[in-house]
C-alpha cells in the first residue's frame, strides 16, 4: 500500500494528511500558529512558525516512510532571505494591504492592459512583487540585504529538502513576476519591480520532483493552495467541474485549456497544477473568516459554528432587509480594492445574533456570485461545482451558495482539499501515478450532491442588484470619511 503525504502551509495552521493509492485517508494532523497584525491592514507571520508546525505534522504522519510528499500553501506571501538563507523579517501575507500605493504606481507605469496580458492579473496589494516595492521604499536596509525570495510553502521546502530553493508555476502565478501564458519568469516584470532574477527560485511544474527529504523521500514541487485544492476536488481540465471554496477566503475556480485572462483583470488567470492547463479564479478575501470574526466578536470561541448556523436557519432569505458586505480586509474580485471595509446595513430591532449570522452567510455567497458571474461571462463555465473548505461543512451555507450561484454542488471527500491535492502530487513525484490526471482519476470521489433550491434561487436573484449597490456606497463613505 502506498503512503502519500500532503502538507498545506495555511494561513492559520499547517495541515497534513496521508492517503493511499485509492485516495483513502489514512491519517491527518494539524498544528496552529499565530498571525500578527502590527498595524491596521497588515498581516505577518514568522516563517519559523511554519517550519516548526510542518515538522511536527510530518513527524506525526511518519512522513519519513512515505512514497512521496507534496506541498501546498497560502499564496502570495513574501519571504525574504539574506545570504545565510535566514528570514530578514516576518513574512508579509496574502491578506496584507499595505502595498496598494505601489500597485497603483506599477499599473500607471505599465498600463493595466499590458500588465494583465503578461501576468494574467492586475497589481493587487496581496501579491508578492508589490510587497518588494514596499520594502524598497519603507525598509531599504532590509531590501538591500535580500538574496533570495520565496513563497510560504517554498520556505518549508527549503528547510525540508536541505536548502533546495524551488517553486511551481501555479504558486509563482501569484507573484506578479511570472509570464503566466509562457509559464516562465518574466524579465520585464522583474525589471519593473527592481527584482534581481537571481533572487527567484527554480521554476517547476507542480508534479516534478523538487528535491528529497533527509530520509530520501521525493518531494513534489507542489502547488498554491487553490490549485492544489482544485485537484483534491477533481478539477483538472476545462471540461470538468468548478471548485468552490469556503475557507478563510472564498474562491470560485474554473480550469481552462488555454491562457484566457479577463481583459480588465477582475478574475485571476493562473497556471494550473496540471501541465498545459490554466485556470481563472475569483477571490473573496473574507468568507469563512467572516463567520469566525462574527463568532469571536459576539459569542466567543466556545460557541460552535453549528450552533450559530442553527440560529441563522430560523431567519428567512434576505433576513428582513439586513445585508452584510463582506469586505473585512478589502476585496479582490471584482473590485480590486484593499481599502474598502465591511458593514451591516438595514439593522432593525427584530434582528438578533442569528440574523447577523444569516446575513454573513448570504453576504459571503453574494461575494462568491460576483466572481461566478464573471466566470460565466467569460464563456465555458462548468455546469456543476465541487465545494470544500470549513464553511462547506454547513448544510445551510452550502444550500445558500448553491442557490446564489444557481449551480449544483458536490461535496468533496475531505475538507482539507489542498493537503489532499498536494498528496496526489506527491504520488506522481514518487512514481505511484504516471501523471496528475491519472492521480485524480484514481483518488477523487465526490460526495453528496446539493441541487439549487428553485425558491432560494429566485429570492437571491432578486437581491443581486441591491447587493451590487453596497460596494460603491461603502467606497464613497470611506472616501468621505477621509480614511481610504
Amino acid at each position: 500500500m502506498a503512503r502519500l503525504v500532503g502538507l498545506d502551509v495555511g494561513t492559520t495552521s499547517a495541515k497534513g494528511m496521508v492517503i493511499d493509492e485509492t485516495g483513502s485517508v489514512l491519517a491527518e494532523a494539524e498544528r496552529p500558529y499565530p498571525l500578527a497584525a502590527p498595524r491596521p491592514g497588515w498581516a505577518e507571520q514568522d516563517p519559523e512558525d511554519w517550519w516548526a508546525a510542518a515538522e511536527a505534522v510530518l513527524a506525526e504522519l511518519r512522513a519519513g516512510e512515505a512514497d512521496g510528499i507534496g506541498l501546498s500553501g497560502q499564496m502570495h506571501g513574501l519571504v525574504v532571505l539574506g545570504g545565510d538563507d535566514r528570514p530578514l523579517r516576518p513574512a508579509i501575507l496574502w491578506n496584507d494591504g499595505r502595498s496598494q500605493p505601489q500597485c497603483d504606481a506599477i499599473e500607471a507605469r505599465l498600463g493595466v492592459e499590458h500588465l494583465v496580458a503578461l501576468s494574467g492579473n492586475r497589481a493587487l496589494a496581496g501579491f508578492t512583487a508589490p510587497k518588494l516595492s514596499w520594502l524598497a521604499e519603507h525598509e531599504p536596509d532590509v531590501h538591500a540585504r535580500i538574496r533570495r525570495v520565496l513563497l510560504p510553502k517554498d520556505y518549508v521546502r527549503m528547510r525540508l529538502c536541505g536548502g533546495e530553493r524551488a517553486t511551481d508555476v501555479s504558486d509563482a502565478s501569484g507573484t506578479l513576476l511570472l509570464d503566466v501564458g509562457a509559464r516562465r519568469w518574466s524579465d520585464e516584470l522583474a525589471a519593473a519591480f527592481a527584482v534581481d532574477p537571481a533572487w527567484l527560485p527554480r521554476l517547476l511544474e507542480s508534479a516534478e520532483v523538487s528535491g528529497a527529504t533527509a530520509a530520501g523521500v521525493p518531494v513534489a514541487a507542489g502547488a498554491g493552495d487553490q490549485a492544489a485544492g482544485a485537484l483534491g476536488a477533481g478539477v483538472v481540465g476545462g471540461d470538468g467541474p468548478a471548485s468552490i471554496v469556503l475557507g478563510t477566503s472564498g474562491v470560485v475556480f474554473a480550469a481552462r485549456d488555454g491562457f484566457t485572462p479577463d481583459p480588465q483583470g477582475r478574475l485571476h488567470a493562473f497556471c494550473h497544477a496540471v501541465p498545459d492547463a490554466w485556470h481563472v479564479m475569483g477571490v473573496e478575501l473574507s468568507a469563512a473568516g467572516a463567520l469566525r470574526w462574527l463568532r469571536d466578536a459576539t459569542a466567543g470561541a466556545d460557541v460552535t459554528f453549528d450552533a450559530l448556523t442553527a440560529e441563522a436557519a430560523r431567519w428567512p432569505p434576505g433576513v428582513e432587509g439586513l445585508r452584510f458586505a463582506p469586505y473585512l480586509t478589502g476585496e479582490r474580485t471584482p473590485h480590486a480594492d484593499a481599502d474598502v471595509r465591511a458593514a451591516f446595513l438595514g439593522l432593525g430591532l427584530r434582528h438578533d445574533r442569528g440574523a447577523l449570522v444569516r446575513a454573513v452567510l448570504e453576504g459571503v455567497a453574494h461575494g462568491l456570485a460576483d466572481g461566478w458571474d464573471l466566470v460565466r461571462a467569460g464563456g465555458g463555465a462548468p455546469a456543476s461545482g465541487r465545494i470544500s473548505g470549513g464553511g462547506a461543512r454547513s448544510p445551510l451555507w452550502t444550500a445558500i451558495v448553491a442557490a446564489m450561484l444557481d449551480l449544483p454542488l458536490e461535496h468533496t471527500a475531505s475538507s482539507a482539499g489542498a493537503a489532499f491535492g498536494a498528496a496526489l502530487l506527491g504520488g506522481v513525484a514518487g512514481g505511484v501515478f504516471p501523471g496528475v490526471p491519472e492521480a485524480v482519476a484514481a483518488c477523487v470521489r465526490p460526495g453528496a450532491r446539493v441541487e439549487p433550491d428553485p425558491e432560494l434561487v429566485a429570492a437571491y436573484a432578486a437581491q443581486r442588484a441591491g447587493f451590487a449597490e453596497l460596494y460603491p456606497l461603502l467606497r464613497a463613505w470611506r472616501e468621505a470619511d477621509g480614511s481610504g
